[in-house]
């Protein structure tokens, strides 16, 4: 069996065997209506804390629940402990062009939005176009002097864009021209500016791919990094490219038969090594982030972490067995999110609505420019 089939074959054993022990333990079906939660409208940040280790942080530690701040979390940490973190680039995907047309009235133009979600292999991006019915197979948008695409096909309602350039002219003429792709949440209340081209990424973002951000890893600056060392803290690097898709929303009542959307993602020999490593002498394996927390878990299908590169649609709920994870820092998802039942996967259920509770009664600040959370089951 090739290591393709083996992580189809793991993936698709594991989400059987996932689905009996939720079963098992929940009843005939968790609903939907089981991760759903009041958030008070006020309490979405619009734009993250400054410095970005001065957040606040709900350590729920066991039973226990102790309000922080991000800058004290060294003081939650062992000498030992290994951070894992997403080392994930964020593009600015979101572009606004023209579309330039010859009419019998003369020439005419249309203002287009475009977002970039990911590329294929035929050199294509797929792509999601407003308003779609503006541009025809063949047409070219233009979204600045130096970048400019065209309409090669459109299938499943998104536009697949072949753009003029590639390689590292393409990545220049796309930070100039494109804009931070913010959340929906965020989106809806201001536009992205120059401000978040450096708000939401992190400090340690290398390899050029996502759409969206590691946000529990934006709470990490220089300070932190130093006190971390200090306290004998240990890190690893992996890299999950954040899909547009981390944002869709879960429409089935019975959360077992959600599909999730597929990600790239990579771990190293170097990194399942420490992290192996890190096992083996007792410390503990701590993801930042529910992504990095995905991918990991995902290259520990057959019980231990192993080198492993590939598309992932992981989907943790309760039910699921954790082979790496002991600890979790990440932000407040939104309810009926996957990543909220990601989080009720390793605390419980009950368990987490006592954390949003206190979270929402603090006023804790919520998604991705928000607060964070440190989860130690």
């Amino acid at each position: 069996m090739s290591p393709h089939e083996l992580s189809v074959h793991l993936s698709r054993t594991g989400k059987r065997a996932v689905a009996e022990s939720a079963k098992a333990l929940y009843g005939a079906a968790m609903k939907l209506s089981d991760f759903d939660f009041h958030l008070p409208e006020d309490l979405i940040a619009t734009r993250p804390a400054s410095p970005r280790s001065s957040a606040r942080l709900l350590v729920a530690n066991g039973d226990a629940l102790s309000d922080a701040h991000v800058y004290d979390l060294p003081d939650w940490l062992q000498p030992g402990d290994r951070l894992v973190l997403n080392d994930t680039r964020v593009i600015p995907a979101r572009l606004s062009g023209r579309r330039h047309r010859d009419s019998a009235q003369g020439p005419v133009a249309a203002a287009i939005e475009a977002t970039l979600l990911e590329p294929q292999a035929d050199g294509t991006w797929s792509s999601l176009i407003k308003p779609l019915k503006k541009v025809k197979i063949g047409e070219t948008i233009v979204f600045s002097d130096d970048l400019g695409a065209t309409l090669d096909r459109i299938e499943d309602g998104q536009a697949y864009l072949r753009f003029n350039l590639t390689g590292d002219d393409f990545d220049t003429a796309l930070e100039q021209a494109g804009a931070m792709p913010l959340p929906p949440y965020i989106a809806a209340k201001r536009p992205a500016d120059e401000q978040d081209k450096t708000d939401y990424q992190t400090i340690w973002a290398r390899n050029s791919g996502a759409v969206a951000a590691p946000t529990a890893s934006l709470h990490f600056d220089d300070a932190l990094m130093q006190a971390l060392s200090a306290r004998g803290v240990t890190l690893s690097h992996v890299t999950l490219h954040v899909g547009a898709g981390t944002f869709l929303p879960v429409k089935v009542e019975d959360v077992t038969t959600h599909k999730m959307h597929a990600e790239w993602g990579r771990v190293s020999a170097t990194a399942a090594e420490e992290i192996r490593a890190t096992k083996a002498a007792g410390g503990r394996v701590i993801p930042v982030g529910t992504t990095a927390l995905r991918l990991i878990e995902s290259a520990a299908r057959s019980g231990q972490i192993e080198p492993w590169e590939g598309d992932t649609d992981i989907f943790i709920y309760p039910g699921f067995e954790f082979h790496v994870t002991d600890a979790l820092m990440t932000n407040f998802h939104l309810p009926k999110s996957t990543l909220l039942m990601l989080v009720s996967a390793l605390m419980g259920q009950d368990r987490m609505r006592d954390v949003y509770a206190h979270a929402i009664e603090r006023k804790y600040r919520f998604f991705s420019y928000g607060d964070a959370s440190l989860l130690i089951p």
